[in-house]
């Protein structure tokens, strides 16, 4: 990150929400898939960064006249979705609605019918009440639309995550039972961090 701002400087350096802490500390500014597009557009610039998923990064910055510059990082989940699948599915199922995730490679949301967070799925599939759907993202997050719109028929071909699968309830139970695997964050790195993220939340969008 430093290396980055060094290599370009006064450049905006806006980072994913679930990056390290000490990645955080070195950004201007935090967003989530939700609100990337008003993060990027905030800052009033022809050009920023956001990093590290060049999906997300592309996907935004086909919606905004900033120039979006990217990291060559990914979702090793969603950039495994390709457009084709996704007009293989329509052949078989010419009716279905496709929404899929930002973090999917551009020509993937290209091919849906929407794209956006799991909280902008929610609310999508909530007003236009399609018969029949399909989820282009992570297995979990796929479930988590579902049950927020039980009366709408979903078709699943999601990926799953291996690093979200690490956590378990049993494994949160022991923790929390045994009070063990304490997460200690730098005080130095907290307070330089916890700033990429207030701003964020600071901007109201």
């Amino acid at each position: 990150m430093r290396a980055l701002r060094e290599r370009n400087p006064g450049i905006p350096i806006i980072t994913y929400v679930n990056t390290s802490a000490d990645v955080k500390a070195e950004c201007d500014i935090c967003c989530t898939s939700s609100n990337a597009l008003q993060v990027v557009e905030s800052f009033g610039v022809d050009k920023v960064f956001l990093i590290p998923d060049k999906y997300l990064a592309a996907n935004v910055g086909n919606k905004t006249d900033v120039e979006v510059l990217i990291w060559d990082g990914a979702c090793e989940v969603h950039e495994r979705f390709t457009a084709q699948e996704l007009r293989d599915y329509r052949k078989i199922e010419p009716e279905v609605k496709i929404i899929a995730h930002p973090e999917c490679p551009p020509e993937v949301v290209a091919e849906a019918d929407f794209a956006g967070s799991t909280a902008h799925m929610i609310d999508w599939v909530k007003t236009k009440q399609p018969e029949k759907v399909m989820m282009i993202t992570e297995c979990s997050m796929a479930d988590n639309v579902a049950s927020e719109t039980p009366e709408v028929n979903f078709i699943r071909p999601c990926n799953l995550c291996p690093h979200m699968k690490r956590i378990t309830l049993d494994k949160i139970l022991d923790t929390l039972v045994e009070m063990k695997d304490e997460v200690i964050v730098d005080p130095v790195i907290a307070d330089k961090a916890r700033v990429a993220v207030e701003r964020m939340i600071n901007l109201k969008i």
